[in-house]
């Protein structure tokens, strides 16, 4: 069991749901396309009114972002994905949760730097870095014409999968105000 804080980005299901069923285990488990802010949270057993309180006073002091998913990239060998621009507001975000939970570094501390993105596949067992090559070309393709995706994060979802699947546990407002 575990849990994670992602922004939900429907706008891209459109583009990636294919790619993700096919190349995405947590596509698989129920995870809509999404853009990872703390991933793994603490576990859902651990997640209590005062963590529910300390994250919702967190995202009401920032502002709800305008983004694009402009380019495709890849984390070498790993994962090919959406890139968002602006990062640095989605990269605060982060950030803020992270000094909050120092405890639960982003990917469990394994990057030294922190890369918003949205997974359009992830390298697994089954999957080589050959093959992840010609998945990035196959999405390359679908997405010619389609990018830039115009998205807006006004809210932080927590996600866990409690019940062997990935599901939404609390939506987070950010703050609407100017």
């Amino acid at each position: 069991m575990e849990a994670t804080l992602v922004i939900l980005v429907p706008e891209a299901e459109g583009l990636v749901r294919s790619f993700r069923d096919r190349y995405d285990p947590a596509a698989k488990s129920g995870m809509p396309a999404h853009i990872t802010l703390l991933y793994p949270f603490k576990g859902p057993d651990e997640i209590d009114g005062l963590v529910l309180d300390t994250l919702r006073d967190r995202f009401s002091r920032f502002q709800p972002v305008k983004f694009s998913l402009t380019t495709i990239n890849r984390f070498p060998g790993e994962t090919l994905y959406l890139v968002p621009e602006p990062e640095d507001p989605l990269r605060e975000l982060i950030l803020a949760i992270w000094r909050c939970y120092s405890e639960t570094p982003p990917y469990r501390g394994r990057y030294s730097t922190i890369i918003p993105h949205l997974p359009a596949a992830e390298r697994s067992g089954l999957i080589g870095d050959q093959e992840l090559a010609e998945i990035a070309r196959e999405f390359e393709q679908a997405a010619e014409g389609r990018l830039p995706l115009q998205a807006l994060a006004a809210e932080v979802t927590l996600m866990d999968s409690r019940s062997g699947r990935w599901a939404i546990n609390t939506t987070f407002r950010l703050s609407q105000e100017s």
